[in-house]
């Protein structure tokens, strides 16, 4: 299924940074980038649950907003894109 997770993490002291990296980091790992703090994810529901523990176990809910959104497996039907930053199909092969 096709998972956008969004987050707005609070940067005005270094704590705040960290934990901005680390969530970045985690998010990498499952999709891509599409803007600064936007990611899309294509992972089971196993990967979804474990990966949301990590990264509100990083975030700070006094501080830090993180939301979920469940696109499910027709996702390509609820996408539209208009603009740079073209994206890759995460399902076909990547030649580099």
């Amino acid at each position: 299924m096709l998972v956008l997770i969004t987050y707005d993490v609070n940067t005005e002291d270094a704590a705040g940074r960290k934990r901005l990296r680390q969530i970045a980091r985690q998010c990498v790992n499952y999709g891509q980038r599409v803007q600064n703090s936007v990611f899309e994810c294509l992972m089971d529901p196993a990967q979804c649950k474990a990966l949301q523990a990590r990264l509100c176990r990083i975030m700070d809910t006094e501080k830090d907003s993180l939301r979920f959104y469940y696109l499910g497996n027709q996702y390509e039907k609820k996408i539209e894109h208009f603009g740079s930053k073209n994206s890759y199909s995460s399902e076909e092969p990547l030649i580099l």
